[in-house]
């Protein structure tokens, strides 16, 4: 793996979101990370203050992001590119260039708990396994030629397992990542245009959405079995899991809501407004490590809203660099 030779420096910036001024906040810590994909650059937003402290220069349309286990790295999937990159967490500085192969068009990265790094190669058709950020390669696993691979991904680290949506096909795959011996274990098709994907704590769900019947779909984690199907808003582009396992939450990009999950009944037993238009470009969803925050991305307006889950609230808008999408947050 080649050292990255870009330069990607990081600055102290004001906060330039469209339309909106960093707001602070007295009960909120933490740090929040967002690839901002028309700006091809790293933001870290200060969630005390909500004031970007740093933008670093990236690859081109960076997409989702992934933060180390000991939290000093964060990683970009480069989704017009064949990379992952790293920064530090700290101040943004450039660490490694992961090349996940020619044409791999990577739109998620993951860290897992292990350090190891699983990598989706949805140009190329893969899924790429990296022991860790010196670049030791522990496999990679091909699908039929003319497939295409991943767009997002979800992981059972202790059991060696990944899954998979393949939009065009609207397919969910399972492998096993062991490493040195991945393999395929089995694949279904379960809707039009399947994207989100979410998986229980526990690992006994895995939960996915159809961006164009707006269902998502309870599945057996091993069999791909529908177990249940629940109508939420439209287009429910990102899952985010709480960290209960209570609750499994849809950002609805058609209709600029949240459409809340009891994954107890498998019912909506709330709708949380944001937006409330598809306007905002409202894709990527994740909770505060506490699960007391939601924050989704409204990528046309360069903000993330800042939900507060108990209420249903929109606490502020918080102002990111062109086209925030992918995000991490760190409490």
């Amino acid at each position: 793996m080649r050292r990255l030779l870009t330069a990607a420096i990081a600055i102290s910036l004001p906060a330039c979101g469209a339309g909106a001024e960093p707001v602070p906040s007295d009960e909120i810590a933490g740090t929040m990370f967002v690839a901002n994909k028309r700006g091809a650059s790293l933001s870290r937003i200060d969630l005390a203050t909500g004031e970007e402290t740093h933008r670093a220069d990236t690859c081109e349309n960076p997409h989702e992001l992934s933060v180390s286990p000991d939290g000093e790295r964060v990683m970009v999937a480069c989704y017009s590119g064949h990379t992952a990159e790293i920064y530090t967490t700290a101040d943004l500085a450039p660490v490694e260039d992961l090349d996940l192969g020619e044409g791999a068009r990577s739109h998620v990265a993951l860290w897992l708990a292990d350090d190891r790094v699983l990598a989706g190669a949805e140009g190329s058709g893969a899924i790429v396994q990296l022991l860790d950020v010196g670049g030791r390669l522990m496999g990679t696993f091909d699908l039929a030629t003319g497939d295409v691979g991943p767009h997002l991904l979800a992981v059972d680290v202790e059991r060696n397992l990944a899954w998979g949506t393949i939009i065009p096909t609207g397919e969910v795959v399972l492998w096993d990542i062991t490493p040195g011996e991945m393999s395929e274990v089995t694949r279904a098709a379960i809707g039009e245009q399947i994207e989100a994907i979410a998986l229980s704590p526990d690992g006994t769900s895995l939960w996915v959405s159809s961006n164009a019947d707006s269902v998502a779909y309870r599945l057996d984690p091993m069999t791909l079995d529908v177990q249940a199907e629940v109508p939420t808003g439209q287009v429910p582009i990102r899952l985010a899991m709480h960290p209960s396992g209570d609750w499994v939450v849809s950002s609805n990009f058609g209709s600029g809501d949240l459409s809340v999950i009891d994954t107890a009944t498998d019912e909506v037993v709330r709708t949380i407004p944001v937006s409330g238009s598809r306007d905002a470009v409202q894709v990527t969803l994740v909770f505060s490590e506490d699960g007391a925050r939601l924050y989704a991305a409204e990528t046309a307006n360069d903000t993330i809203a800042e939900v507060d889950f108990a209420s249903g609230e929109v606490l502020r808008r918080i102002p990111t660099g062109p086209g925030g999408d992918g995000l991490a947050v760190t409490d």
